[in-house]
């Protein structure tokens, strides 16, 4: 069975577990200084607050932006629920935009159509690995002076007409998951350029503690361990090979792909990077399950990467956004299916997985 992710983990980061077990500093301490940065120095940012997950790096940077209760942000409801949870966490109110359908992002004419007395923020996430249109959400949060929060969950790389994503907005907020492009197993990081966003992001992170014992806010224990930083700072000298592989085993799809008439291929705006976090196809004329199914019995691990939009979710009856809000969204819920695109995939499993794609029969 080829699955739809494998973890790139070799040697180099087992020897350096290996190094930091044998240390005695394991939780947070030099590694974790190293790493972060490493990751702002490779985004081109000024600072980096390691955390221990994506979804700690989200609820760090909303609460050093400053978010509150009566706010609202507006940001996707088609992508990973973390998201929009780092809102409500916050006790701010999520406002949803709907998506560009070539593209699965935020549409800027959606997100200004949202925007109220109300807007504090906008969350953009740079799904799949595919980058937002960074020039028309910076010039709108410029008119109406919006703050920015870059979900950059599954994108380290990726880069908006040569400037890697990350550094366009207020702060930024990384997932390093075990399945992600760099991955620490779990872990997470915020980037910001304001000393004022850092400061705030790393005692949320920190127990509110300035120095040891001494509390200067309400934080919590979001800090990233050795034992993580230490995989993830071979993963970062790797991750330029990392992704270069996803690309070549992305090209390899839209050359083979092409001449299938129930699927679109992934869409990569011009003149930008696309790191394929995930390889999407779009299924039409409703056979999407059907075409999962024919995967997993010819060994191809396929995944709907999101099947239902966040406001529709049981949890978010109370949000009070009903089905048809995002119509794109909800639309690509029903299409959407993601294929093996790993690193490690080798070309014979490349070509098994497009093999099994063209003996689909769709009648």
């Amino acid at each position: 069975m080829i699955p739809i992710s494998k973890p790139s983990i070799g040697e180099d980061e087992i020897k350096a577990v290996e190094a930091v077990l044998r240390s005695g500093m394991l939780v947070s301490g030099p590694r974790v200084r190293v790493f972060e940065e490493g990751v702002a120095k490779y985004i081109g940012a000024k600072h980096a607050v390691a955390t221990s997950s994506g979804t700690t790096a989200l609820q760090a940077a909303v609460a050093a932006l400053g978010i509150k209760p009566g706010d609202e942000v507006i940001t996707t409801p088609f992508t990973f629920i973390a998201t929009s949870n780092a809102i409500l966490s916050a006790g701010a109110r999520p406002v949803f935009a709907d998506i560009n359908p070539e593209t699965f992002n935020m549409d800027p004419e959606s997100m200004e159509a949202r925007i109220t007395h109300r807007t504090k923020a906008i969350i953009p996430v740079h799904l799949y690995g595919g980058p937002c249109d960074m020039d028309r959400l910076t010039k709108i949060c410029e008119r109406y002076k919006l703050l920015m929060l870059e979900d950059c969950a599954q994108s380290i790389g990726t880069e908006w007409k040569g400037r890697r994503v990350g550094g366009f907005g207020s702060a930024s907020a990384f997932s390093f998951y075990a399945t992600k492009n760099l991955s620490t197993g779990e872990g997470g990081m915020v980037l910001t350029n304001s000393d004022e966003v850092r400061e705030k992001a790393f005692l949320f992170a920190n127990q509110g503690q300035k120095e040891r014992y001494e509390h200067v806010a309400v934080g919590f224990n979001y800090r990233m361990t050795d034992i993580a930083a230490a995989i993830g700072l071979v993963q970062l000298r790797k991750l330029d090979g990392m992704n270069r592989r996803r690309i070549e085993i992305a090209r390899v799809y839209d050359e083979e792909l092409k001449g299938v008439e129930v699927i679109d291929l992934p869409q990569v705006p011009k003149g930008c990077r696309h790191v394929f976090h995930q390889y999407t196809l779009r299924v039409k004329k409703g056979k999407r399950d059907a075409l999962a199914a024919h995967l997993e019995k010819k060994g191809v691990g396929a995944r709907i990467y999101y099947p239902k939009v966040s406001y529709l979710q049981p949890a978010y009856a109370r949000v009070g956004f009903k089905q048809g809000t995002c119509p794109e969204a909800e639309r690509a819920a029903g299409e959407v299916l993601s294929i093996p695109v790993y690193p490690s995939l080798t070309d014979t499993e490349v070509m098994h997985v497009v093999r099994a794609i063209k003996g689909f029969k769709a009648d």
